[in-house]
C-alpha cells in the first residue's frame, strides 16, 4: 500500500510538468523534445478478444511518425512484436516536408518480440533493461509518453521511466467505463438509451433487466455490456421476444418472470464467441457492467464524436465520424465513415461537448470519443442517445490523424468539416479489418507494389487516394487496413472500393496461377 501511495505522490509531481511537455512535443520551438510512444492495449480480458492479430493494433499509433516534422524531436516507438522496416518506412514517407532519410535519423523502434497477449506496457515492466534503455535516451526535461490508453500500467511505467503521461489519470478511468459513460451523460443533461448501470451480480442484473422490461412494454432485445469491453466484445445480446410467454403483462408473477431472466442469461449471444457465461459473469462481478435497450429500428447509424481535452485547459472537437459496424447485432467496429451525415452532426457535436465539459470538470486530460445511436424517426428527422464515452485513443483516431499527416490541414467544427489549407474540404472512409483468404500471404512490399501499379496511392496533387495504416495482419490473416480519401463522399468510396476490387483480382489471378 505504501509503495502505491508513493508511486501516486511521484506520478502527480510528474504530472506537473506535462503542460509545458505536451505543448513543446507539438510546438514549433526551438527546444528538443522526445517523445515515447506505447501503444500497448491495457484492456482487462485482452488475452481471450476474438480479434485476428490483435497484437497489430499497436500499429495504429504509427500515425505520431509526423510529430519528427520538427527538426528537434526524437520519437521511440514501443511494439511487442517487430514491425516491418517497410511499414515504417512507408509512414515515413507521408510525413510531409522533411526527408524520409533525416527523419530515420531522429526515430528508434524498439520491438520486445514478445507476442503474448499480455498489455505491452507490462511486458516492458517486466524487462529492467529495457525500462533503462528507454530512460537513457531521453535527454533532461523533454520527455514525455504517449499511449493509446492508458491504465496503472501506464502510470507505473510513466514514473519508472520518469516523464510525464499524456493521458487521463488512472484514477479517472471509471469515466470511461459503461456506467461512468451513463453517469456523465445523466450530469451532461443529453439523451441515453433506457438502461441501468453498476450492476456487479447476477441477481442486481436479472431485477435490472426485468425492471427495464416493465418499463418499456414491447422491448424485444437488451444488451449487457462489461464496464471495460474492448470493440465491443464485451458485448451480449438477451432475446426477449422469445420469452414472450413471461413477458410483463402476461399474468405471471415478477419471481417467476426473474427466474427465466436468469435462465435465459446462459443463453445471451455473445459478441466475443470465445465468452461463456460463467467467464462473462465473472469479470461483471469484478468490474460491472450495464444493461440496455437494444434498438431495434433498421434506419439506425452509429456515429461518434472524436474531442480533447489538452492539459493547459482547452476542449476542442476534432472530428465526427459515422462508425462502420459488422456482427449479427451491429455490435463490432469495421470502420468509420468521414464527417459524420449532416443530418445529425452539428446535434451529436453540441451533446459531446457537454459530455466533455463534464469530463474536463472532474479532472480528465486527453483525447476521447462519445458514441451515439441515432434512429431516423417517422418525419424523416433523426433522434440521438449517448450510449458510450472512450477516455482513450479509438479506431476513428488513426485515419483522420492521417489525413492531417498528408494536408495540414483543420477541421472546422461549425461546418463539420475537415478543410485543406486552401479550404476545400476532404472526406474519407477507413476501416481496420479488409480482408479475403485470397490476401494470405501477401507481404506488405507486394501490398505497396500493388497499390503503385494500379494508381491506388494518395496523391499530393489530386489530395485523394489510398493511406495503409494496418499491415502486420496482411500475411497470415490476409486483413489490412486502409484510408480512402476524397474531395466528395463518393470519390472516397470509389477509392475504397477500387482498393478492394483491385486486391481481388490481383490476388484471385495468381490463386489460380499456384493451382494450374
Amino acid at each position: 500500500m505504501s509503495g502505491d501511495r508513493d508511486e501516486m505522490k511521484a506520478f502527480r509531481e510528474l504530472q506537473a510538468h506535462l503542460a509545458p511537455r505536451w505543448a513543446l512535443a507539438d510546438g514549433d520551438g526551438p527546444e528538443p523534445r522526445d517523445i515515447v510512444v506505447v501503444p500497448s492495449l491495457s484492456f482487462d480480458g485482452i488475452d481471450t478478444v476474438a480479434i485476428d492479430g490483435v497484437i497489430h493494433y499497436e500499429e495504429r499509433m504509427l500515425f505520431t511518425l509526423n510529430l519528427l516534422r520538427h527538426p528537434q524531436a526524437r520519437l521511440m516507438y514501443l511494439s511487442s512484436a517487430p514491425i516491418h522496416p517497410a511499414a515504417v518506412d512507408y509512414m515515413l514517407s507521408l510525413v510531409r516536408g522533411v526527408p524520409t532519410e533525416r527523419l530515420r535519423q531522429r526515430l528508434t523502434v524498439l520491438s520486445l518480440y514478445d507476442s503474448s497477449f499480455l498489455p505491452l506496457s507490462k511486458k516492458i515492466l517486466e524487462r529492467p533493461r529495457v525500462v533503462e534503455r528507454i530512460r537513457d535516451w531521453i535527454r533532461p526535461d523533454c520527455g514525455l509518453m504517449t499511449c493509446f490508453t492508458v491504465s496503472e500500467l501506464e502510470r507505473s511505467l510513466a514514473v519508472a521511466l520518469d516523464i510525464p503521461l499524456y493521458g487521463v489519470d488512472p484514477d479517472l478511468t471509471w469515466l470511461g467505463t459503461k456506467t461512468g459513460s451513463r453517469w456523465a451523460f445523466r450530469e451532461a443533461g443529453i439523451p441515453l438509451l433506457p438502461g441501468a448501470e453498476s450492476l456487479k451480480s447476477e441477481s442486481e442484473l436479472v431485477e435490472a433487466i426485468d425492471r427495464l422490461w416493465c418499463e418499456n412494454l414491447g422491448l424485444e432485445r437488451v444488451v449487457v455490456k462489461q464496464n471495460t469491453g474492448f470493440s465491443g466484445q464485451g458485448n451480449a445480446i438477451l432475446d426477449l421476444a422469445a420469452l414472450s410467454a413471461v413477458a410483463p403483462g402476461c399474468g405471471v408473477t415478477g419471481q417467476a418472470r426473474e427466474r427465466v431472466l436468469a435462465d435465459a442469461l446462459r443463453t445471451m449471444r455473445f459478441v466475443d464467441p470465445i465468452l461463456t457465461w460463467e467467464s462473462f459473469r465473472e469479470k461483471l462481478e469484478r468490474e460491472g457492467g450495464v444493461v440496455e435497450a437494444f434498438v431495434e429500428d433498421r434506419a439506425k447509424r452509429a456515429p461518434s464524436c472524436q474531442l480533447r481535452i489538452s492539459p493547459e485547459g482547452s476542449l476542442d472537437m476534432l472530428s465526427t465520424h459515422d462508425q462502420l459496424v459488422e456482427g449479427v447485432d451491429g455490435q463490432i467496429y469495421a470502420g468509420c465513415r468521414f464527417p459524420a451525415d449532416e443530418a445529425y452532426r452539428m446535434d451529436i457535436q453540441r451533446d459531446a461537448l457537454r459530455v466533455a465539459e463534464v469530463l474536463q470538470k472532474k479532472g480528465a486530460v486527453g483525447r476521447l470519443a462519445v458514441d451515439f445511436i441515432c434512429v431516423q424517426q417517422d418525419d424523416g428527422s433523426w433522434k440521438h442517445f449517448a450510449i458510450e464515452t472512450n477516455l482513450r485513443l479509438g479506431g476513428t483516431t488513426h485515419p483522420m490523424m492521417l489525413l492531417r499527416m498528408l494536408t495540414d490541414g483543420r477541421y472546422d467544427p461549425d461546418a463539420g468539416l475537415y478543410l485543406t489549407p486552401r479550404g476545400e474540404p476532404q472526406f474519407y472512409v477507413a476501416t481496420d479489418s479488409m480482408r479475403s483468404e485470397s490476401y494470405r500471404g501477401l507481404l506488405i512490399e507486394d501490398l505497396l507494389d500493388i497499390a503503385a501499379a494500379n494508381g491506388l496511392h494518395y496523391h499530393n496533387d489530386s489530395e485523394s487516394g489510398v493511406i495503409f495504416h494496418f499491415t502486420g495482419t496482411l500475411s497470415e490473416f490476409g486483413k489490412l487496413g486502409l484510408t480512402a480519401v476524397g474531395k466528395s463522399p463518393a470519390e472516397a468510396d470509389h477509392w475504397f472500393d477500387q482498393t478492394r476490387l483491385v486486391l481481388d483480382r490481383e490476388t484471385k489471378s495468381e490463386s489460380c496461377t499456384s493451382k494450374s
